[in-house]
């Protein structure tokens, strides 16, 4: 049976960052509409939707911002949910937006460069990182060369030659880091930190959880914040049916 989120669920979660902070940005439906989608239930990312539009005021722009934002953290989610249930609720989005709020051109400037989006994503992966960035890049190159120390624009000796003992981080930084995530004209660096928190956390994977947690601290949250974080990420995935093998990370009070 569909999960059929009610809006008293939606009072809930949106009450627990309120009590949490006085920032009037609440991502909220943020968190929740990656939570739903991680799920594989969206019919509940379009409820999501429809509901927190009604109480938009009728402004074309925060409208479209909205919609926007809703679609923009489904997508970048992707990469951490699966695009194949990104893409459901894109479409199931799609079908409830009306249509002056539907966009019809990419958001993002499709023919950056490669090697633009490798030093944007250097610079989002080094500022969500910190102290920890050159640990866990080195971690993906060693496991799997391809997620990181190859560089498709040098030969690997010049590579070798000019860049001793050092790593590119290609497909982490160039296109997770890049041109995923690193793209902020509709989501800022915290909410995409939300974002993957809200994905990591339905998707039960505590290690990447963990790192994410710091992340959207170094990215400008308060202890407090993250904390309401989790939380709402916890209760919207528990209510879309999901169960955990593990234990969730608590946010290290650091």
């Amino acid at each position: 049976m569909a999960f059929k989120p009610r809006a008293e669920l939606f009072t809930r979660l949106k009450s627990i960052f309120e009590n949490a902070s006085s920032n009037p940005q609440n991502p909220w439906y943020i968190l929740t509409a990656v939570s739903f989608s991680a799920s594989n239930e969206p019919q509940a990312v379009a409820k999501l939707f429809k509901h927190v539009l009604a109480e938009t005021d009728q402004n074309h722009e925060k409208r479209l911002l909205l919609a926007r934002k809703f679609r923009e953290a489904v997508f970048k989610a992707g990469l951490t949910s699966g695009y194949s249930k990104s893409i459901n609720s894109i479409i199931a989005l799609h079908d409830v937006t009306p249509p002056d709020l539907v966009d019809t051109k990419p958001m993002r400037k499709v023919y950056t460069s490669m090697e633009d989006n490798a030093e944007r994503g250097r610079v989002f992966f080094r500022n969500t990182y910190g102290d920890t960035a050159d640990t866990v890049q080195n971690l993906l190159d060693t496991v799997y060369p391809d997620l990181g120390s190859s560089n498709p624009f040098e030969p690997l000796d010049l590579l070798e030659f000019t860049m001793p003992n050092s790593t590119t981080g290609f497909f982490s930084n160039a296109i997770g880091y890049g041109f995923t995530y690193g793209f902020n004209d509709i989501l800022s660096p915290l909410e995409t930190s939300y974002v993957l928190i809200a994905s990591l956390i339905t998707a039960d994977t505590p290690r990447q959880i963990n790192w994410h947690l710091d992340g959207a601290r170094r990215n400008g949250a308060t202890l407090a914040e993250v904390k309401a974080v989790r939380q709402i990420v916890i209760e919207a995935a528990q209510a879309a049916g999901v169960h955990w093998k593990n234990s969730v990370p608590e946010v290290k009070e650091t």
